[in-house]
């Protein structure tokens, strides 16, 4: 039976996305690994040659009355055949699925636990890539397709250096739903 084998990030709503970068870079000592700023998402390491991130920052924390404070939480899993195996367990089980998607970096596997919380599964690909990239993928083709998309995304993408800007931003790194 698949598990997951450690807590990857942690996603957390800001409201000041600059303030909060500085605290997690100059206070913690993290470094930015990738940055979206039109979009609104920093992500952050400690260590980036041996994790992509481990804080996620997205802007769009809402008034302080309101307690939507979790972007998401965030589990490595072994391979991608576990990957496959969670999400038929969760469509089983009667979860909603959010999205299955390629980051390049990894594909990740986004539903919500049972009180609502955006959650993910993901499996890392080998392939480093330091731009913010949710591409829907269908990871149920076999593994030669799946790893051709993850190339595809890759290949565009693998040239932004750790830290590094797309020269053009999209205005969103938004998980697409899929049914």
């Amino acid at each position: 039976m698949p598990r997951v084998t450690g807590l990857g990030h942690v996603g957390i709503y800001v409201r000041d996305l600059e303030r909060m970068v500085a605290f997690y870079r100059d206070l913690l000592g993290m470094q930015v690994t990738k940055q979206n700023w039109r979009a609104g998402v920093v992500f952050l390491s400690a260590d980036p040659e041996s994790v992509d991130h481990e804080i996620a920052l997205m802007r769009g924390r809402p008034a302080a009355d309101e307690a939507k404070l979790i972007q998401q939480i965030s589990m490595r899993v072994s391979s991608l055949d576990d990957l496959r195996a969670f999400r038929r367990r969760l469509v089983a089980e009667g979860y909603r699925i959010e999205g299955v998607v390629n980051h390049a970096s990894a594909i990740g596997c986004y539903f919500f636990d049972p009180e609502g919380n955006r959650t993910e599964v993901f499996w890392v690909t080998g392939r480093p890539c330091w731009v913010p990239t949710a591409t829907p993928i269908d990871i149920d083709q076999p593994d030669e397709t799946v790893l051709a998309a993850v190339d595809h995304v890759w290949n565009q993408l693998r040239h932004v250096p750790v830290g590094g800007r797309m020269t053009e931003e999209s205005a969103t790194v938004e998980v697409t739903r899929q049914p």
